[in-house]
């Protein structure tokens, strides 16, 4: 495996190891979409303007975009990139589980990258930093820092039990600032990573049986990255790959009696499969509060 080690930002001690992806495998990155073109086309513009890293395709899931402007949008980008840009669709009621299982049938790559279509590339070598960790044979997900438009914090890992499932890890922080014992700067082991930006090799996604279809929305990413866990991986989160997120801009909040009993649900069915780890998560301080994503005492 070659790597490159550097200092990390300007904190003693701390290293990073850069692993290069050998072999120039082949990425397929999956974005379950409907409508919204100009939130997808600002995806798609930083993917294809700044990605340094070549050998990938975007498969687009459309789910059931009825508007003029994203056909328009989808014909746009087939001239642009006729080799690397496809798209299918699947006109089901909304289902994030079914929507990645499905477009991983599609997907001709060794590592799948799962990407919502409301993020915004910053880092150009994140392809690269991404896939020299999911090649590891130990690595199963790897995560990105995701960012809120203000450059606040909107994940940096996943921490089980806060909330009684899972919260991320120092959210709302300012980029600038270090976190706890510098973990905002270091690669780190969580539990789980959230699928807004989710790299894993395809043989591991099949292993473990994909994306969750029970859990339509919510924890569906907490559940895969424990299964994956649980079939013997480590999986990791990396401060140096860096993505605007504009979080859940096309699903909105859970306002509705349907959207809460749903998300109920979906706790329900975590809390019932994943309990005793949901309580001790192996990569979090047991002395540390469950009730903040501060990291402070609990």
């Amino acid at each position: 495996m070659h790597a490159e080690v550097e200092g990390a930002e300007d904190i003693p001690n701390l290293f990073r190891i850069h692993y290069v992806p050998i072999n120039n495998p082949k990425i397929s990155i999956i974005i379950p979409s409907k409508n919204m073109a100009d939130v997808l086309d600002k995806c798609l513009l930083s993917i294809f303007n700044k990605t340094t890293y070549q050998n990938f395709e975007v498969i687009i899931i459309d789910n059931g975009s009825d508007e003029v402007n994203i056909k328009q949008l989808y014909d746009q980008w087939y001239v642009q990139e006729p080799e690397r840009f496809k798209v299918y669709s699947y006109n089901i009621p909304f289902n994030y589980s079914k929507l990645n299982n499905f477009g991983c049938t599609k997907a001709t790559g060794e590592l799948l990258l799962l990407l919502n279509n409301d993020v915004e590339v910053i880092t150009p070598n994140w392809l690269e930093e991404l896939a020299g960790q999911a090649l590891r044979s130990e690595i199963g997900a790897v995560g990105a820092c995701l960012y809120y438009p203000d450059h606040s914090i909107q994940h940096a890992g996943v921490i089980l039990g806060i909330g009684g499932v899972a919260g991320h890890s120092h959210k709302y922080f300012p980029s600038s600032e270090y976190g706890y014992f510098s973990r905002l700067k270091m690669v780190s082991n969580y539990s789980a990573v959230t699928a807004a930006c989710l790299m894993v090799r395809k043989e591991v996604y099949e292993e473990v049986g994909g994306l969750e279809e029970e859990l339509q929305v919510a924890f569906n990413d907490v559940d895969f990255c424990l299964k994956i866990g649980e079939a013997g991986y480590r999986n990791i989160w990396l401060p140096q790959v860096q993505l605007f997120h504009y979080e859940s801009k096309s699903r909105g909040h859970e306002d509705t009696p349907e959207k809460k009993q749903r998300f109920n649900s979906e706790v329900e069915w975590m809390r019932n499969r994943w309990s005793e780890v949901l309580d001790n998560d192996p990569c979090y301080n047991p002395n540390l509060t469950k009730e903040r994503e501060d990291f402070s005492i609990g």
